[in-house]
């Protein structure tokens, strides 16, 4: 039997920044992945990195993690293909506009710049959006990478640190004191931190995570056709139909002069099929602010299970009823943007230091159910 002080049992971003920042506080730590560092929810996803701000301790999170991302690119420049293109969020209609105002002013008082555009001021700043948009949030700050580039650099930077991979492996059981694989090699530790996205629940089926199926799509090259990422205001607010999907346009430039394009919530959806319907309806709503994109060549399309919680926020922390077991998952849309933060906040648990912001609103005892299993279960 091997022995750590910690597993973390997943490589995608999340699991990999936490296994490096654990490993960078001397601790021996092993990653287990069944798969290769970023092969999983991390490749299915557009990698925004995003100050949202549905809720003060989301925004906190957000913010929190957007600033460690600074830090990233500064001392890893090129990794994972940065564009600090910003994101021009997008009124349509008189709501969204007072939607806007209120979230520019409640990003600026927190330190991260955003302004109020007017509609002329928005379509100086973007021609290809259709005419007539009420207004909109610039907000100079966000960025866009490519999630599994920087799940790889991680992965490589924890094992030059001294930790170890266990690459194509997939986990049979996780409790208190370690884990077992699939070929039956029996790995040890005093931690053992679970950030498996959707896979968590198979491994610990109390874990209250459940996959959300969002759709996407890349265009054929288009360079100089958008500089920021548009957004519309409706995101995140939209609410599902009686089909359980809800839409809202999400459009980034990529490095490449592709678009890439989405996006949608499906719940109550279990395989990666794509459904020519729902692609189409993220199509229709991403046309409807940016109509050019009708005559682009759309090149390939996918799916992509997001890691959901009932409340919407990740669950950061230890598991309350398996003693050593902690927990690094659920962050649904937000996994890049907050995997930084997510692994700082962990490791400031698992040694007992103070954290930079309150991590209670993302500890895994709100659900009280979780506190009535144990790992005889």
């Amino acid at each position: 039997m091997r022995g750590y002080d910690a597993i973390v049992v997943g490589a995608g971003i999340v699991g990999a920044a936490c296994a490096l920042a654990l490993r960078e506080q001397g601790m021996t730590v092993a990653l287990v992945d069944a798969a290769t560092p970023g092969s999983g929810v991390t490749a299915a996803g557009m990698g925004h990195l995003v100050a949202l701000d549905e809720s003060s301790d989301e925004l906190a999170l957000c913010l929190m993690s957007l600033r460690l991302w600074d830090a990233f690119m500064h001392d890893h420049p090129g990794v994972g293909e940065p564009s600090r293109c910003g994101t021009l969020w997008v009124a349509e209609d008189e709501h969204q506009l007072a939607e806007a105002h209120t979230r520019a002013a409640r990003l600026s008082a927190q330190g991260w710049h955003a302004e109020a555009l007017s509609g002329d001021e928005v379509a100086r700043l973007e021609p290809a959006l259709r005419q007539g948009l009420c207004g909109g949030v610039r907000v100079r700050g966000d960025s866009v990478v490519y999630p599994p580039a920087v799940a790889q650099f991680l992965s490589e930077q924890f094992t030059r640190a001294g930790g170890e991979l266990h690459l194509g492996r997939r986990v049979c059981k996780a409790g208190q004191g370690g884990l077992t694989l699939d070929d039956g090699t029996r790995l040890s530790a005093q931690a053992v931190v679970v950030a498996a996205g959707v896979q968590c629940a198979r491994l610990m089926p109390e874990l209250p995570i459940f996959a959300r199926k969002g759709h996407l799509a890349i265009t054929d090259r288009y360079p100089g056709r958008l500089a920021h990422q548009i957004v519309s205001m409706n995101y995140g607010q939209s609410a599902a139909g009686d089909d359980a999907l809800a839409v809202a346009a999400n459009v980034q430039p990529r490095p490449t002069g592709q678009w890439l394009v989405g996006s949608c919530r499906q719940d109550r959806r279990t395989d990666s099929a794509i459904e020519p319907p729902v692609l189409a309806a993220v199509l229709r709503s991403a046309i409807g602010l940016l109509p050019c994109l009708a005559d682009m060549n759309i090149v390939r399309a996918w799916t992509g299970m997001r890691p959901a919680s009932p409340d919407g926020r990740p669950l950061i922390g230890a598991h309350p009823g398996r003693a050593g077991t902690w927990l690094a998952c659920g962050h649904e849309g937000l996994g890049a943007t907050t995997a930084f933060a997510t692994a700082r906040l962990l490791t400031d648990q698992i040694i007992g230091r103070a954290s930079q912001i309150d991590a209670t609103p993302y500890a895994p005892a709100r659900f009280a159910a979780l506190a009535e299993v144990s790992d005889g279960d």
